[in-house]
């Protein structure tokens, strides 16, 4: 029997790509979508309960007054000579001792890293029991076993006793936002040398891991290409041992930010430290408190999407 072949108008087709176009962008909806399960709204409906709970009791029980326009009004102050708010250069301290450890942790954490898995026992125990030490030492006993005697050992055996104890009175512009004010340099080195070498043992295991995660199979392939042991690694291995470091080590550079903290105990004047000051000359412990935790909360979030988006890059970088 003859087929009947039926043309479609230019307005059919028209239609029909709507309506395909139309269901390509539900799907895409539905898959933006988060898919809970019974046991999700379970434990959201859980959370509501406990966070009405809270306030119902902090409605019927916490009888304080609030006054967030004196602490908006005290952090936001200059200072007598016209400086930045006290709050401001604590935040400031913050991220500058921040961005120095991290630097110090992951140079030092990638060289300890590679010697932990060097074959040469002189590279590989030193590394070995440097990271098991302070792994296994709090990091508040490190940090006054550190200050106390190590750092002022450290510094004139270094020959920095002169750059640091006898600084100049006046700095550039640049040298003010990478060091700080100069009386306070070396208490920014020693801040930094803590909680870098604290980072950098937990680091070089990441690094470890991370090129240990690698199939031999890669080192082989390499091997085969007549690359050399430096150029495998470069070129071969590292890259893809990199989608795997980044999120541990986003993880590890966000809680140098909140280790930071510890150093307030040995006066170097970051944030917990003029917090701590503020909140005590003032009374209002609850708001500046919590103005605190906003800053750290501040930093540690935009540290969170930084390294989201170089661990999209990395993957997408590996992919191609």
């Amino acid at each position: 029997m003859p087929v009947n072949h039926k043309k479609i108008s230019p307005g059919q087709q028209s239609v029909v790509h709507q309506t395909s176009q139309g269901s390509e962008e539900k799907s895409r909806r539905r898959s933006r979508r988060i898919p809970l399960n019974r046991l999700d709204w379970l434990l959201l409906a859980f959370l509501a309960a406990i966070l009405g709970w809270l306030w119902y009791r902090s409605a019927i029980g916490i009888h304080y007054h609030w006054q967030w326009d004196k602490a908006f009004n005290l952090i936001l102050t200059n200072g007598k000579n016209g400086e930045l708010p006290y709050f401001f250069q604590g935040l400031i301290a913050t991220l500058r001792l921040s961005l120095w450890g991290m630097l110090l942790a992951a140079s030092l954490g990638l060289l300890l890293g590679l010697a932990r898995r060097s074959s040469f026992w002189l590279f590989r125990l030193p590394a070995q029991a440097y990271i098991q030490l302070v792994r296994n030492i709090p990091p508040l006993v490190f940090v006054f076993i550190f200050y106390f005697f190590i750092s002022s050992q450290l510094v004139p055996l270094l020959g920095l006793e002169s750059i640091l104890r006898q600084s100049p009175s006046s700095v550039n512009l640049v040298q003010n936002g990478l060091f700080g004010p100069p009386a306070l340099w070396e208490n920014l080195f020693s801040g930094v040398l803590c909680v870098g070498l604290i980072s950098a043992a937990y680091i070089a295991e990441i690094v470890r891991a991370g090129i240990d995660a690698i199939d031999k199979g890669q080192w082989e392939a390499a091997n085969s290409l007549g690359l050399s042991r430096w150029s495998q690694f470069r070129d071969v291995i590292f890259p893809q041992a990199l989608s795997g470091i980044v999120p541990p080590l986003a993880g590890q550079f966000i809680s140098l930010v909140k280790d930071s903290s510890i150093i307030s105990l040995i006066s170097i004047q970051e944030l917990t430290f003029v917090g701590s000051e503020i909140a005590n000359s003032s009374g209002l412990i609850f708001e500046i408190w919590l103005l605190v935790g906003a800053g750290y909360f501040l930093l540690c979030f935009s540290l969170s999407l930084l390294f989201s988006k170089l661990e999209h890059h990395s993957r997408r970088h590996l992919l191609q």
